[in-house]
C-alpha cells in the first residue's frame, strides 16, 4: 500500500493533483481538505489510499489519516464506491460525518450529490457504531497550513469543487458569492466549500 506521497506539486485541478515524486508524476484524486494544502510549485504531502480495479490503479489523497480511515470505512457500506466516498468527504468533515451517522441524520447525508433518502438510510444502518477514530498510525501528517492563498484564491477552488460535484457553474458562482463574507474569517478552502454546499442544499 502507498501510505503517503511527498513531492513537488506539479499541477492541481478541481479534484486532482499531480505530485512529482522523484521525477515521476503521480496523479491523486483528493478531498477538498487535501487539495487546499497543495500549492503548485511547492512541496506537499498527502496521505493516500490505492484503489485497485481490473482496468485501473487509482490513488486517492487525504488531508490526514482520519480522512483516509473514513474513506475506507465508507466503502464497506453497500453501494458506496471510492468516488461516492470521496464525494461524502467533500461535503462532510470527519467529525460532521460521524455525528450525522450517529444521530441518524439522513438529511445531512442527502446533501451529498448521488445520495438519496434510501441510500442515506442504508449508510446509517450499516455504519452506525462503526465510524470509530483510528489509533495514531505511521502516516505522515501534513505540515502545510491549509491556507487558500492570497487575493481570493479560495473562490476558484470552491467553484471548481462545486462544479466537479455536479452543480452548474452558475449555481457554483452564486454559492461562492454567498460565502465570501466567511472568507474574511477563514482561508481554509474545505471549510468554505462545505459552507457553500450547505447553502446550495437549502436553496
Amino acid at each position: 500500500m502507498i501510505a503517503f506521497l511527498t513531492g513537488r506539486v506539479a499541477a492541481r485541478g478541481a479534484d486532482t493533483a499531480v505530485i512529482d515524486v522523484g521525477g515521476v508524476g503521480m496523479t491523486v484524486r483528493c478531498t477538498p481538505a487535501a487539495l487546499s494544502r497543495l500549492h503548485v510549485g511547492e512541496t506537499g504531502t498527502v496521505t493516500t489510499s490505492l484503489v485497485v480495479r481490473e482496468d485501473s490503479l487509482t490513488l486517492f489523497g487525504f488531508a490526514d489519516d482520519d480522512e483516509r480511515h473514513l474513506f475506507e470505512q465508507l466503502q464497506t457500506a453497500s453501494g458506496v464506491g471510492p468516488r461516492l466516498a470521496l464525494a461524502i468527504l467533500a461535503v462532510h468533515s470527519p467529525s460532521s460525518l460521524r455525528h450525522a451517522v450517529a444521530a441518524e441524520d439522513t438529511a445531512a447525508l442527502t446533501r451529498v450529490p448521488g445520495i438519496g433518502k434510501k441510500g442515506a438510510q442504508r449508510i446509517v444502518l450499516e455504519l452506525r457504531g462503526k465510524l470509530d477514530t483510528p489509533d495514531p498510525g505511521a502516516g505522515v501528517p501534513s505540515t502545510a497550513d491549509g491556507s487558500a492563498g492570497p487575493d481570493g484564491a479560495w473562490r476558484g477552488q470552491v467553484v471548481s469543487g462545486l462544479v466537479n460535484l455536479g452543480w452548474s457553474a452558475r449555481d457554483a458562482e452564486s454559492a461562492a458569492s454567498a460565502v465570501a463574507a466567511e472568507a474574511e474569517h477563514t482561508s481554509d478552502v474545505s471549510v468554505l466549500l462545505r459552507s457553500a454546499l450547505r447553502k446550495l442544499s437549502r436553496a
